[in-house]
């Protein structure tokens, strides 16, 4: 029954899996090549809520083939859109003046390249959702898992996709359809970072128990075509420091691939302490500066977005199983922060859920806890990555210099395996310092040729949201944006979306502020729904196709 009242059409499955990103997309196929290969009948179905497989998808992205050489051993020869390896690896320190190149002898392991590749990963995508149909796998773009459907046992059976036509008010519209239920035996939930499900499930289960906190950022990024004189394939940029201050995590990306493409992008810690500081406009200085603005000159800028990154460590990791389904990929936290990768380890983490679920099914069973998978994983070596890497972000709240000295050290020294684990304490959203502790930042202004506004930069992320639905940005009480937010912080929300999304508004005379939420903007980055103060926002999924439509992100 949906939440208006009317009965909804129910398909069944051995699998249901939530999110069409690459855990989802592995696991679908290492389901049906585990079917093949002993004779066993499995259904499964993949729900994706962008309109098409890849339009929410958007990563640096390098990639580590080490997934892909597991699930698809073959891929060169089946047409992978992996195209360009990595040439080369620069790392700058960056001043606002100039900066140094880091020697790549001084560079721990793992922020080297040889190997991997450079892609579009919504472009990877596509590809592995044709492998995954050509095996019988069922994927429903444009349909969002909106709810969690629990059986009498308090075990997942499934989940539902939201009501559409459902007009702003609350009513339905003459082009109302209830909702889908989607029942299955197991459910994996592989809807990325900060999934909507996902974290209600990490409340109702608590599997965030004895675990730390987790720690995000937010990746702004732009697709450049630029000069062909200028481009370099298969070179790998990253860079720290400028513009943001010694005590604010973050840095750059700049890489070269194919058709002279560059993806250039901006990584903001969201434990940042400065309510004035806006990651949007941090990108946009950063690409005027000598060391990158070279790069773009003559070219243009063709694709924009925007996602939050998990870089909690595996010390924040939750709970991997719980009944009747489990998390997969980012949607549990499986990026390797100091390698700004999280491809190869969310594909392995789809697939070992897939072996942990097939099993259960041809052993007759359903709707119990995957104990198996976590098992799995503890035995892998997506887990001796994530060990290896645990004390970076721990390291790096330290400040810029002292931490990456620190990480050098357990890098280099002890191989990412020093004897102790360095623990957080405290949720991003708990790191903002009231507005009096800092002073306004005067952000240069965009000149529509290396850097550029915000709304005209959304237009080039494509979103599409039908504006006659339910606001799908929740405030739990729409009071505190101004007695709290405003008042204290001067409404951070305002510059730590990179959308737009949020506006301050009042009356001519400057009175009666308000908050504005204009969700249509809104391109899925789930950056309110971590950063706000007081967690006083809600992201869950519009209706289904609504979002970004990224090309080739």
């Amino acid at each position: 029954m949906s939440e208006n009242g009317v009965a909804r059409e129910a398909m069944e499955y051995d699998v249901v899996i939530v999110g069409a990103g690459p855990s989802g997309l592995a696991a679908g196929i290492r389901l049906k090549q585990l079917a093949e290969e002993q004779g066993a009948e499995i259904n499964v179905c993949i729900l994706e809520k962008g309109s098409e497989v890849g339009a929410h998808i958007l990563s640096g992205a390098v990639l580590d083939p080490r997934a892909l050489n597991e699930l698809l051993p073959d891929w060169k020869k089946r047409g992978a859109p992996l195209k360009t390896p990595v040439t080369e690896d620069r790392f700058f320190m960056l001043s606002e003046e100039g900066g140094f190149k880091v020697p790549n002898l001084m560079l721990p392991n793992c922020f080297m390249n040889h190997g991997n590749y450079i892609i579009s990963l919504g472009n990877l995508c596509r590809w592995l959702a044709e492998r995954a149909e050509a095996l019988g796998v069922e994927i429903y773009p444009g349909f969002a898992a909106a709810e969690v459907l629990y059986n009498d046992q308090a075990q997942v059976y499934g989940v539902a996709t939201g009501d559409m036509g459902v007009g702003l008010d609350g009513e339905q519209t003459a082009s109302y359809t209830p909702g889908i239920e989607l029942h299955a035996r197991y459910t994996l939930f592989a809807e990325g970072c900060r999934g909507s499900l996902g974290k209600q499930l990490i409340g109702k289960f608590g599997l965030r128990d004895h675990v730390d906190p987790p720690s995000y950022g937010i990746g702004i990024k732009e697709l450049w075509e630029i000069d062909p004189t200028r481009h370099t394939p298969g070179l790998v940029m990253h860079t720290a420091g400028w513009p943001l201050d010694r005590s604010t995590y973050g840095g750059s990306f700049l890489y070269h691939f194919d058709d002279n493409l560059v993806s250039i992008g901006f990584v903001v810690g969201l434990d940042y302490k400065n309510p004035y500081l806006s990651p949007y406009e941090e990108f946009q200085r950063y690409k005027h500066h000598s060391k990158v603005k070279g790069f773009l000159e003559g070219g243009q800028r063709i694709a924009y977005g925007a996602r939050a990154i998990y870089s909690g460590g595996l010390q924040a990791l939750p709970k991997l199983a719980f009944p009747g389904g489990c998390l997969v990929g980012d949607n549990a936290g499986m990026l390797n922060a100091p390698r700004i990768k999280g491809t190869h380890t969310s594909m392995k983490s789809g697939m070992l859920a897939a072996e942990a679920a097939f099993d259960a099914i041809t052993g007759g069973r359903s709707h119990d806890e995957l104990s198996a998978y976590p098992a799995a994983f503890d035995k892998s070596w997506v887990r001796d990555e994530l060990y290896r890497a645990r004390n970076f972000k721990p390291l790096m709240k330290k400040g810029l210099f002292t931490g990456s000295f620190l990480f050098g050290v357990d890098q280099n020294v002890f191989r990412g395996k020093a004897p102790w684990t360095l623990r957080a304490t405290k949720p991003d959203h708990e790191a903002i310092e009231p507005k009096e502790d800092h002073s306004p930042i005067a952000y240069p202004k965009p000149d529509g040729v290396l850097s550029f506004d915000r709304l005209t930069n959304v237009s080039f992320s494509a979103t599409n949201h039908e504006e006659n639905q339910p606001v799908h940005l929740v405030l739990k009480d729409a009071d505190i944006a101004i007695r709290h937010n405003l008042a204290k912080y001067d409404a951070p929300e305002q510059r730590y979306c990179p959308a737009g999304v949020y506006e301050i508004v009042r009356e001519d005379d400057g009175s009666n502020p308000r908050l504005q939420i204009n969700a249509q903007n809104c391109v899925h980055c789930k950056t309110c729904d971590i950063k706000d103060p007081t967690q006083n926002i809600n992201w869950v999924v519009p209706e289904g196709g609504g979002g970004p439509n990224y090309p080739n992100m």
